[in-house]
């Protein structure tokens, strides 16, 4: 089956994650608006005009050759419908490969984790996949997430759920260390207007550079300590203060996050 030929549904269409990957692979031309499908809860999207929309997600099914799964992953166990063999790409965080396979009857499933940056077609996808896909589900899996940004396929589930913290997350944790920068520079006495410009000009300068000069970030940490300027009496502070624990301890929470979500409660008997 080709990228082109195939009818693309998304069920949670009306989300964020799921409205970015729809206007990604639209703005892309991967899908044209007459093949697409979506579905929303209880108000329809002012978007996407010329898509099919409905709030049946069994209609989803039964229209798409390719189903995205963009719901949270504590509404997944009340998606019940049959995917009967078709290509299934969910985005949902936790969810496993073999509860997908089982609950949607299909050998042809995908786990896989865009982010925010899905958006403005930058989100890095990790994803892994059943041993039932095709070569064709491949080429498939790959326009999808090439028009969200960039991917890669993982050699287990549980690099996946890694991933979950390191980029899943997707500008959430770069934007915690904005607002700790933005806070001390108002408690430094700048004014708001100055100190949200200079903060997103470090960002953005940075991410420009390091994508421009292909150099791993450890390297320019070190170009700055050898340098043994004011940057590096700040990056030692902040090592020492611990700043790489407090790091670490972020992803392993996001990571043991995902291991519990989207699967059933227990109930104690």
């Amino acid at each position: 089956m080709d990228i082109k030929g195939s009818k693309i549904g998304i069920v949670g269409g009306s989300g964020w994650l799921g409205g970015a990957i729809a206007s990604a692979m639209l703005d892309t031309g991967v899908v044209a608006p007459s093949t697409l499908s979506l579905s929303y809860r209880s108000h329809r999207p002012d978007r996407f005009e010329d898509a099919f929309w409905t709030v049946d997600n069994a209609v989803i099914a039964e229209r798409s050759d390719v189903i995205i799964l963009s719901v949270r992953p504590q509404d997944w166990p009340l998606l019940h419908f049959s995917a009967r063999g078709k290509l299934v790409i969910s985005v949902m965080a936790g969810v496993r490969l073999s509860d997908l396979g089982t609950q949607l009857q299909t050998a042809r499933a995908v786990r896989s984790l865009p982010n925010a940056a899905a958006e403005v077609r930058a989100s890095f996808t990790p994803w892994i996949a059943t041993a039932g896909i095709t070569d064709s589900d491949r080429k498939i899996i790959d326009a999808i997430f090439n028009a969200c940004g960039c991917h890669a396929e993982m050699r287990s589930e549980g690099e996946i759920d890694y991933f979950t913290g390191l980029t899943g997350t997707g500008p959430a944790f770069p934007a915690l260390l904005a607002e700790a920068m933005m806070t001390d520079a108002l408690a430094q006495g700048i004014d708001r207007k100055t100190a949200r410009r200079a903060v997103d000009a470090v960002f953005v300068g940075a991410a420009r550079l390091l994508e421009k000069n292909g150099s791993c970030p450890s390297d320019t940490i070190r170009t700055f300590l050898d340098y043994r300027g004011t940057t590096a009496a700040g990056i030692e502070a902040m090592v020492t203060a611990g700043f790489r624990k407090a790091v670490a301890c972020g992803l392993a929470a996001a990571k043991e996050s995902s291991v519990h979500m989207g699967q059933p409660p227990r109930h104690l008997g």
